[in-house]
């Protein structure tokens, strides 16, 4: 008997079901999982032990399982409720109870064996839901520090920048317009501490007044700490000196367009140069008379007309004959004028790249106009050697910012924004030119007599 009960010992009973161990008289077995693996024995009755011993971890009682196992009927899986139609419960209106959620069978490791659990196998794995694939996770990025293994030598990009422009050199343009009189080019005599501009002697009384505008470029190469500077400055002498001064800006807006045209002339050369040179107008200092009431309608005029096509920095010439006040109150309404009239002066609100630009822009837009003074002779102060203007009160000094604002000026021009000039002079004013220049002419500028002689000659 024992051995025909040892093939069945394999079989896992089914908790509560029509053949389990609760009709037995005894106390019932426990379970310790959900698989049905026996618990550890306890105390029990002597018959419970002995039934335990027959059939050991079988499912049915022992004359069931004498007779051999009790055929397995499988189980066709429940159709899964559609999600229009949703769960149903006991009592909804449909009157069907929602089938419970599908759980995970896991084949058990006893042997199997026989047709019939084949096919209760086949329907379990009806039952059991395909797993949901975990979903792909990006790989980080590499941080911007990310520990290199050793050195690249990317640094040294700064350095050779530097070397090339030491052995080439670069152009600076710089235009000053005002009224005769203002200083100008003793302004920017001071400015690169040479003799850059050649001052006016005055008009003799058998020379004539010239009746229209002239354009005078003046070019020096400058060397300081082994780095070359071909600056040139252009004046314009006789502007504002007229009796009807309408449209004397239009001599000055035609030499910078005329540069600008001169430049994409080379730009579009099928055997251009290597290296195209620059006549273009980076700068334009315009010399505000020191009135001390508001601008002139010719300011207002001029500005409005060439803002859109040069960098125009507005300068308060010969601060020195205005008192701190009255200097306060005229560069307030100076900005008011240019606010109220649109014009735009550099440097312009839409052209700040980023938080940090914007900032440091913020605080010169509200310094300028600049109130300045400008002077090429040197005196003698607490046993120094500045720049100044003496007066029968005493001496200004140029570069104290509390008697005027040139040193501001001077850091704005050179030392800080020189190279972002050249940059908004490129990519903004002659891009706006040669945009519209290249759309009217069909793509290409016209062929002229000149153009024509030098693409001969490349050819």
């Amino acid at each position: 008997m024992e051995e025909d009960i040892a093939p069945h010992r394999s079989r896992l009973p089914t908790p509560g079901g029509p053949t389990g161990l609760s009709r037995i008289p005894g106390p019932p077995l426990r379970w310790s999982s959900p698989l049905g693996a026996p618990a550890a024995p306890t105390k029990r009755s002597c018959l419970s032990v002995t039934l335990r011993r027959a059939g050991g971890c079988g499912g049915g009682p022992p004359w069931e399982r004498l007779r051999g196992p009790a055929p397995i009927t499988p189980v066709p899986p429940r159709p899964r409720p559609t999600a229009a139609e949703g769960p149903q419960r006991r009592g909804s209106p449909g009157g069907v109870e929602a089938a419970p959620a599908a759980k995970m069978w896991v084949p058990c490791s006893l042997p199997r064996s026989g047709p019939v659990e084949s096919k209760n196998e086949a329907a379990m794995s009806e039952l059991v839901p395909e797993p949901r694939q975990k979903p792909v996770v990006p790989m980080k990025p590499m941080g911007i520090n990310a520990n290199l293994l050793g050195y690249i030598g990317i640094d040294t990009i700064i350095e050779q920048m530097r070397k090339k422009t030491m052995k080439t050199g670069f152009d600076f343009n710089i235009m000053v317009v005002g009224q005769s009189g203002l200083g100008k080019s003793t302004l920017v005599n001071t400015l690169f501490k040479s003799q850059v501009s050649r001052k006016s002697s005055g008009w003799n009384r058998e020379e004539k007044i010239p009746k229209t505008v002239e354009i005078k470029a003046i070019g020096h190469v400058i060397e300081e700490g082994g780095v070359k500077m071909k600056l040139t400055v252009i004046d314009t002498p006789g502007f504002g000196d007229q009796i009807n001064n309408e449209n004397c800006w239009e001599p000055i807006e035609k030499y910078i367009n005329e540069q600008y045209e001169k430049f994409l002339k080379e730009e579009v050369n099928i055997a251009r140069k290597k290296r195209i040179p620059d006549t273009r107008v980076h700068c334009c200092l315009y010399f505000i008379s020191p009135t001390g009431h508001s601008l002139r309608p010719l300011d207002l005029e001029f500005m409005k007309h060439l803002s859109k096509v040069v960098n125009i920095i507005p300068v308060i010439a010969k601060a020195d004959t205005m008192t701190l006040e009255e200097k306060t109150e005229f560069k307030q309404r100076v900005r008011k004028e240019l606010e109220v009239n649109g014009i735009e002066f550099y440097p312009q609100k839409e052209f700040d790249e980023d938080l940090e630009d914007k900032t440091e822009n913020d605080k010169i837009r509200e310094s300028m106009p600049f109130a300045v003074v400008g002077s090429d002779k040197e005196y003698q102060v607490n046993g120094k050697r500045v720049l100044g203007r003496k007066t029968p009160w005493g001496i200004i000094e140029v570069e104290n910012l509390t008697h005027c604002e040139f040193a501001l000026l001077r850091d704005f021009v050179i030392r800080t924004h020189l190279q972002d000039l050249k940059e908004v002079t490129h990519n903004i004013h002659y891009e706006t030119y040669r945009a519209k220049r290249l759309n009217d002419n069909g793509g290409l500028p016209p062929m002229t007599v000149e153009t024509e002689e030098n693409h001969e000659s490349n050819l």
